[in-house]
C-alpha cells in the first residue's frame, strides 16, 4: 500500500474503505477504495475481506467527488459580497455530492468586485465542500445575449476589473464574450495568470467564436443558453461549440434550459469527456418557490425555474446530483459517464492533477451513492462532510 502526504495525522482522516461500484475509466467496476491521511492509498478490484482495513463503508457506487463550475447561490444565499455565504453553500453542498465548487459572480457593479473577492478570501477556511476560486460570469458580455445579467454593469465595465483578483490568487474561471470589444486580448491575459475562459453570453457568429477558441478560451458556459443559436448557413456560437473539439461545454441538464433531445445531442456531439455538467443554481435552489435575488434583481421561482419577471430565465433551481440523475434517464449516458461528467471533466478543465479520479495518490474526495444515484455519504481529503440519516 502506498501514499503521499505531507499532511498531518487527522482522526477523521484515518486509514478505511469504501467499497461498492467504482466509476473508473473503464465504467462501473467492483472495487474499493482504500483512503488513508486524506489520499486514496490504493484501489482495489473485487476485493477479498480480509484485503480492506477494518473500517469500510459500503456503497452501490462510489463516485469522484463532484466538482460545479457555477454556483451563484443556493439554500436561500446568493453569492456576492459576504464570505458566510460561501461558507453556507459549503455546508450545503456536500449533501449533493459536491466536494469543491466555484462560487460564481455575474456582472455587477463595479464597487462590489473588490469586496466579492475579499470576501471569497476570507471563506477559504470554509467547512464542507471546498471554494477552489472564483467564477466570474462578465462583465464582458454581450448586450444582446445578457440574459439575467444587468445592462448597466456590462455597460460600465472596467478593464481593470481583474485586477483585486489576480492579485489575491482568487480567480480560477471568467465567461465573457468573444466579440465585444478587448474580449481576446482579455483571454490572452487570463490565460497568461492561469484562469480558465469560458465563452458565453455571447451573439457571436461562428468566425467570431472559434476566434475566440484560438486565443485560449477551453470552455463553453451554459451551451444552448444566452448565444447566438444554429442555422444551417450560419452555425453561430452553439455550432462553433459542439464542433470544435478543443472546448469543453458546460450542461445545465435541467430539461428547463435543454430539452432532454438537446441534452443527447450535445453529449453526441461532444462525447463525455468534453461535458461538464453545472448546476448555474441561485439563491432559490432548494428552497421553497418563492422571490429570490441574483445580481440586484428580481428572480420568481416557481414549477422549478428561475425567471425575471419578463420570464427571461435566470439561473436554475438545479443541484448537480440530480443533473447526474437526469443526464442518466435523458441523455442515454452510463451512470459512470454521468458521474465523471461532474467530477473528471471539471477537474481536468480546471487543471487539478489532485482531484476528479479515484487513483492512487489523488485526494480522498468521494461521493457515496445508492442505485437510485442518491447521495449517501460524501467525503472531501478523507473527512466525512455529509452522511445521510
Amino acid at each position: 500500500m502506498t501514499t503521499s502526504s505531507a499532511r498531518p495525522p487527522d482522526p477523521e482522516a484515518a486509514l478505511f474503505a469504501v467499497r461498492g461500484r467504482l466509476v473508473l475509466d473503464r465504467g462501473l467496476v467492483p472495487g474499493a477504495v482504500i483512503v488513508q491521511a486524506g489520499r486514496i492509498a490504493e484501489v482495489v478490484l473485487e476485493p477479498a475481506p480480509a484485503a480492506l482495513p477494518p473500517t469500510v463503508h459500503e456503497a452501490a457506487i462510489v463516485s469522484p467527488g463532484f466538482i460545479d463550475l457555477q454556483v451563484n447561490g443556493g439554500f436561500g444565499v446568493e453569492v456576492g459580497e459576504r464570505a458566510d455565504s460561501i461558507h453556507r453553500l459549503a455546508a450545503r453542498l456536500p449533501a449533493r455530492g459536491v466536494t469543491a465548487f466555484l462560487p460564481t459572480l455575474v456582472s455587477s457593479a463595479a464597487e462590489v468586485y473588490p469586496r466579492a473577492c475579499q470576501a471569497f478570501l476570507a471563506s477559504r477556511d470554509a467547512v464542507g465542500a471546498l471554494p477552489l476560486g472564483l467564477h466570474l460570469e462578465g462583465p464582458f458580455l454581450s448586450l444582446r445575449r445578457a440574459g439575467a445579467h444587468r445592462a448597466s454593469a456590462i455597460e460600465s465595465a472596467s478593464p481593470d476589473v481583474w485586477d483585486p483578483f489576480l492579485e489575491h490568487d482568487a480567480l480560477r474561471l471568467v465567461t465573457l464574450a468573444p466579440e465585444v470589444e478587448g474580449a481576446l486580448g482579455h483571454i490572452q491575459r487570463l490565460r497568461q495568470e492561469n484562469v480558465v475562459v469560458s465563452l458565453g453570453h455571447t451573439d457571436a457568429s461562428y468566425e467570431e467564436f472559434r476566434r475566440g477558441i484560438d486565443a485560449g478560451a477551453t470552455m463553453v458556459t451554459h451551451v444552448y443558453n444566452a448565444m447566438s443559436g444554429f442555422r444551417p448557413r450560419a452555425p453561430g456560437a452553439v455550432g462553433a461549440a459542439l464542433v470544435d473539439e478543443r472546448v469543453t461545454v458546460g450542461l445545465i441538464a435541467d430539461g428547463v434550459h435543454s430539452h432532454p433531445a438537446s441534452l443527447r445531442l450535445a453529449v453526441r456531439a461532444k462525447g463525455p469527456d468534453k461535458v461538464a455538467l453545472v448546476s448555474d443554481a441561485i439563491a432559490g435552489a432548494g428552497m421553497e418557490p418563492g422571490r429570490y435575488q441574483l445580481g440586484g434583481l428580481e428572480i420568481l421561482v416557481e414549477d422549478g425555474q428561475a425567471r425575471l419577471p419578463d420570464g427571461t430565465l435566470a439561473g436554475s433551481v438545479l443541484l448537480l446530483d440530480q443533473a447526474v440523475r437526469n443526464v442518466v434517464a435523458w441523455a442515454e449516458t452510463g451512470v459512470g459517464e454521468a458521474c465523471r461528467m461532474a467530477s473528471e471533466v471539471p477537474a481536468r478543465l480546471l487543471g487539478l492533477r489532485s482531484k476528479g479520479r479515484l487513483a492512487v495518490g489523488l485526494d480522498a474526495d468521494l461521493v457515496l451513492l445508492d442505485d437510485a444515484l442518491r447521495v449517501r455519504a460524501t467525503f472531501r481529503e478523507g473527512r466525512s462532510i455529509y452522511r445521510a440519516t
